[in-house]
């Protein structure tokens, strides 16, 4: 009888301990071929007037939020 009690607590004991592994973290990021400049096809995400896969207003837009306030790096209080 004392046996299996202490049997039983192994296995619950073993199962609770198991319950508390660490998850894979394996990369699960966006899987896209496309280059950034492509857009994502959402009109929601898409700025009036720009149209997907014109790198040279992508680039010019990065560097306008760059200049114009956007930059996190810059407003951040120090």
């Amino acid at each position: 009888m004392r046996s299996t009690l202490i049997f039983a607590t192994a296995v619950a004991a073993v199962l609770a301990l198991s319950a508390c592994g660490e998850k894979p973290q394996d990369k699960m990021g966006i899987r896209s071929d496309q280059p950034a400049q492509a857009g994502t096809g959402v009109a929601a995400f898409t700025e009036p007037g720009w149209k997907a896969g014109d790198h040279a207003s992508w680039s010019n837009h990065l560097k306008a939020r760059a200049n114009y306030g956007m930059n996190d790096h810059q407003r951040a209080p120090k």
